[in-house]
């Protein structure tokens, strides 16, 4: 054998080697398009989205599946062929459904040292906090200012015969924030006292709507013809009445109430699903979303609060907007055994 053929020879076989061992990592092609399933409240600045993607190269579909139960249900039914690589908008109310059913990939993002650790729900890391948000009773300062009426400042108070025929609240069964509120009313008043409760709700002539639109834009009198000047709605709404007021205001109209107990906590989610075939371009999309660039993008977008410790809260948010000391936040396993029959029970009582 000529020495020039061995020298080719062995640089052939050099190659060849770095070829396989390349393919043994676990890194993702640039031009990879990874699809985020998530419910139909997700909203994302767009130039956020793109810098994510001039960042990593990384494309993100955007896959909106229903509200945050009829996601859940389409990812568990999908689990052994998923829908997408990421899951966004499980919330508390529903983690351990999403547990039980293994949909997720174990991943300790290295930006978790900077999310609050009571967000931090599952030890193994599958389902990582990204936004938190307040369910409380919302009501309208000038009716209250108009009637001469002191505004609610507890649960209680919306049993008391003064605030007969005031209140709005939503279908536990069917919407988010109805079933966050029974939850703070379990939460409150015990097992062996929600339904009590409840029941002195309906005696006082509360009206329950099917969701948070018809209640707060149908029957609310701060943001329609409504005749209810107390809604169940989010600590994070007085200040999105002053973004998307129509002409510039010194206060919000509304305030929510936020003594101890009166408010749910809901942390949403994100995880990679299993089976994905882009682990290492999903782990980038749930860094980015629990970083700093996506969690200041969240208020203003979703007007709910970011879990990341280091993202800066807009102007309008620390003017306007005030934070339970003290809200309900239930564990995910004790609502995860009782959510049935506790919706079935109230559903007995507000028939």
């Amino acid at each position: 054998m000529f020495e020039g053929d061995f020298y080719v020879k062995k640089l052939i076989l050099s190659l060849f080697i770095l070829l396989i061992l390349s393919g043994c990592g676990a890194t993702e092609p640039e031009d990879v398009t990874i699809r985020l399933m998530t419910h139909d409240s997700f909203s994302v600045s767009e130039e956020v989205l793109a810098q994510f993607t001039a960042e990593t190269g990384i494309t993100v579909e955007v896959f909106k599946a229903g509200d945050g139960g009829v996601m859940l249900n389409q990812a568990i039914l999908a689990k052994d062929d998923p829908l997408a690589d990421v899951l966004f908008g499980v919330d508390n109310t529903f983690l351990s459904r999403a547990l039980e059913n293994d949909i997720f990939l174990p991943y300790a993002s290295p930006v978790l040292s900077d999310i609050t650790d009571s967000l931090e729900l599952d030890s193994q890391h599958r389902a990582l906090p990204v936004d938190y948000g307040d369910v409380c009773l919302n009501y309208d300062k000038a009716w209250f200012a108009d009637n001469g009426l002191q505004p609610p400042q507890t649960l209680n108070d919306l049993i008391d015969p003064a605030y007969a025929g005031l209140t709005v609240v939503e279908n536990a069964a069917t919407s988010t924030p109805g079933l966050a509120f029974l939850l703070a009313t379990v939460d409150v008043f015990g097992e062996d006292g929600y339904l009590d409760y409840w029941q002195a709700l309906v005696n006082n002539d509360v009206l329950v709507a099917d969701g948070w639109e018809e209640a707060y834009w149908g029957q609310f009198t701060a943001a329609s013809d409504g005749d209810r000047p107390i809604v169940v709605s989010y600590a994070s709404s007085p200040p999105a009445e002053v973004f998307y007021a129509e002409e510039e205001m010194s206060e919000a109209p509304t305030a929510a109430v936020v003594s101890d107990g009166a408010c749910f906590r809901q942390i949403e989610f994100v995880g990679i699903l299993r089976g994905t075939e882009h682990e290492a371009a999903a782990q980038k999309l749930v860094d980015f979303l629990l970083g700093k660039t996506f969690q200041e993008d969240i208020p203003l977008q979703m007007f709910v609060y970011p879990a990341n410790e280091t993202a800066v809260l807009p102007d309008i948010f620390q003017q306007y907007s005030v934070t339970p000391d003290n809200p309900s936040l239930l564990d995910p396993d004790t609502i995860a055994a009782n959510r049935e029959l506790w919706l079935a029970e109230w559903a007995k009582v507000v028939r």
